[in-house]
């Protein structure tokens, strides 16, 4: 929504069950996850406000507060207040956020603005989606665990500092529709095409093992299936890698379109702000068919 002095306000909710076991955890995850949208735009968080579901007479009220507080703590990381929210008797726990962001209208990322010979920047790892469902089997080790928390509950902050200083021409984030089903929405966007390179994706630990164990969610087969009707796979990609290309995420990372000239800036800059490198894993084309192909 446009205000005055060239300022947009920004908005957006998000809200799930339980990806992880331990409650705070959990709750910090979901406030990463749905401060997600804001950063991706370019904005800067304001202030928030709860969504809660939780079965008030069957779980303890400490695991309650511990969700919460998770919450509490993100948010305080991004710099803003939960400042009310709403909560109802649910059988099963949900959490998350609506939160309100601005941004000055000349400095807004949109997933629109890609052009061909733009370098195409991945800033986590990928494979939430497959230990999220070796969690709830209880097969998922406790380092896996451990590192699918931490990458989760990370904020897209730094990923959204370093676009803006490198200049990228379109951002999207990497949640429910993977990795392919949200490039696919920046291709249309910006009428362009995309060349990925599978080795340059990053996963993380234990997910093509669990993969050959067939422990994927459901949400990972439907992004696959919808992905072959743009998607041309080279003939030496396995059906398990085409999956790991489509896994359905949580609270992933940002997707980066930027000038090859600039690349190596949003990198350096990503790295400064994050300790972490980014994966530089395709680049645009002029828009063909098919339009993603992964080799």
């Amino acid at each position: 929504m446009r205000l005055a002095d060239g300022r947009l306000l920004l908005q957006t909710v998000d809200f799930f069950t339980p990806i992880v076991d331990d409650p705070y955890d959990f709750g910090r995850i979901a406030a990463a996850n749905s401060l997600s949208d804001i950063y991706a735009m370019g904005g800067q968080p304001l202030f928030a406000l709860n969504i809660v579901g939780f079965p008030i007479n069957e779980l303890p009220h400490a695991t309650l507060t511990a969700i919460l507080q998770g919450g509490i703590d993100k948010a305080r990381e991004a710099g803003i207040a939960i400042v009310g929210g709403h909560s109802i008797d649910d059988k099963e726990p949900k959490y998350g956020l609506v939160v309100t962001g601005e941004v000055q209208e000349d400095q807004l990322l949109a997933n629109s603005g890609a052009r061909p010979g733009d370098r195409l920047i991945l800033t986590k790892p990928l494979g939430t989606g497959i230990i999220a469902t070796a969690i709830k089997r209880g097969v998922a080790h406790s380092e896996t665990i451990a590192a699918a928390t931490e990458v989760m509950g990370t904020l897209n902050n730094h990923a959204a500092d370093a676009a803006r200083i490198a200049g990228a021409h379109a951002v999207t984030d990497i949640t429910g529709f993977g990795l392919l089903g949200h490039l696919a929405e920046l291709c249309r966007a910006s009428g362009v095409s995309t060349e990925i390179d599978f080795d340059a994706l990053r996963f993380l630990p234990q997910t093509e093992e669990l993969l050959k164990q067939n422990i994927l969610p459901g949400g990972t087969r439907r992004n696959l299936e919808y992905a072959t009707g743009f998607t041309r796979f080279a003939d030496h990609l396995s059906q398990n890698q085409r999956l790991l290309a489509a896994d359905a995420q949580t609270s992933g990372g940002l997707l980066v379109a930027v000038n090859p000239a600039d690349a190596t800036r949003f990198q350096n800059e990503f790295q400064r702000l994050s300790g972490q490198p980014p994966m530089v894993i395709g680049e645009l084309v002029p828009t063909s068919d098919p339009l993603i192909t992964v080799h």
